[in-house]
């Protein structure tokens, strides 16, 4: 069937997992490419968290250029990517997770008589496929922000023995409670947003804004989840941690490490919601034109029987 019509092929392929393979491969991608700003980030909005030396009074200054040349001077090259492996680790499930999710919510959130879908549904889709792929994936996002922040932390492994050791399981799920209230209202905004935005804007276009209105929004909830997950066997509050933080700093504390998080996080939401927009809609094609085949080739038996029944009578 499909020989005649290659794009066909990817029509014969589950649903489920065009989607899950599409999500992850984009976000696994586009982290790789924006590690060195995630990492400085981090540094930024912990200040410096467990680091000593050039890297640590860079990352109290707050500024993103000196913080760059710190950690390149300081660890070199792949300083920038130190603490990747589990973050890459923790995207593609993540990603999977999230924009599949994201099309079930949706699915069922919908009128049932009307299969329409109302702003405010949609924001709910959107908040519940943010905390599923949180779930999922916090104790990955904790093993990246300690081996980040804490020279010690050398390996994915070490900083598995370091975290077991203060506070076992629960400490990998330190900041939890923190990660859902901030990834609710940021994925609620960022996907229903990239939704509701004129289709005739480019894909990238859409995406790039979405996250930009979602990150200015929810930036602060992220900030105070870091000082949380960086407690060493203790969880404190959120509305404790997130009050030192303006009594330390005023409210700009809670946009410490903005800059770097926009420059990388924008584009590379952009990337993956471009991608994975494209994966749908390629996926659609393919499964119209197997339908169109297997029309075809139904009509074409169809003739055949009919020339059959002719011939014999």
């Amino acid at each position: 069937v499909a020989r005649r019509k290659p794009v066909a092929l990817f029509g014969l392929a589950p649903r489920a997992l065009v989607l899950f393979t599409a999500g992850a491969l984009s976000g696994a991608i586009a982290k790789t490419m924006t590690a060195p700003l995630d990492r400085v980030k981090i540094l930024l909005q912990v200040r410096g968290g467990l680091q000593s030396g050039a890297i640590a009074e860079a990352a109290q200054s707050g500024s993103l250029i000196k913080s760059l040349l710190a950690v390149a001077k300081q660890e070199g090259v792949m300083g920038f990517w130190k603490g990747n492996l589990p973050q890459v680790l923790r995207v593609v499930p993540y990603s999977a997770a999230q924009l599949y999710s994201y099309e079930c919510f949706k699915q069922f959130f919908a009128d049932k008589e009307t299969g329409e879908l109302s702003v405010y549904r949609r924001l709910g889709a959107g908040a519940c496929a943010g905390m599923t792929a949180t779930i999922l994936t916090h104790p990955l996002d904790t093993l990246r922000l300690r081996i980040a922040v804490d020279p010690k932390c050398r390996s994915l492994v070490g900083a598995i023995g370091i975290l077991a050791k203060e506070g076992g399981l629960p400490a990998f799920y330190r900041g939890l409670g923190a990660s859902m209230a901030g990834i609710a209202p940021y994925m609620a905004l960022e996907l229903s947003t990239y939704d509701i935005l004129p289709q005739n804007i480019p894909s990238f276009a859409r995406g790039f804004t979405a996250a930009l209105i979602a990150t200015v929004s929810c930036y602060p909830l992220d900030t105070v989840r870091r000082r949380i997950q960086l407690e060493a066997a203790r969880s404190i509050p959120w509305g404790v941690a997130a009050g030192a933080i303006v009594r330390e700093e005023g409210v700009g504390g809670l946009y410490r490490g903005f800059l770097p998080n926009a420059v990388k996080n924008l584009p590379n939401k952009g990337i993956k919601l471009t991608v994975f927009s494209e994966a749908k809609a390629a996926y659609a094609r393919g499964q119209d034109a197997l339908q169109e085949l297997l029309d075809e080739e139904a009509r074409e038996r169809n003739m055949g029987r009919g020339r059959e029944r002719t011939r014999r009578n």
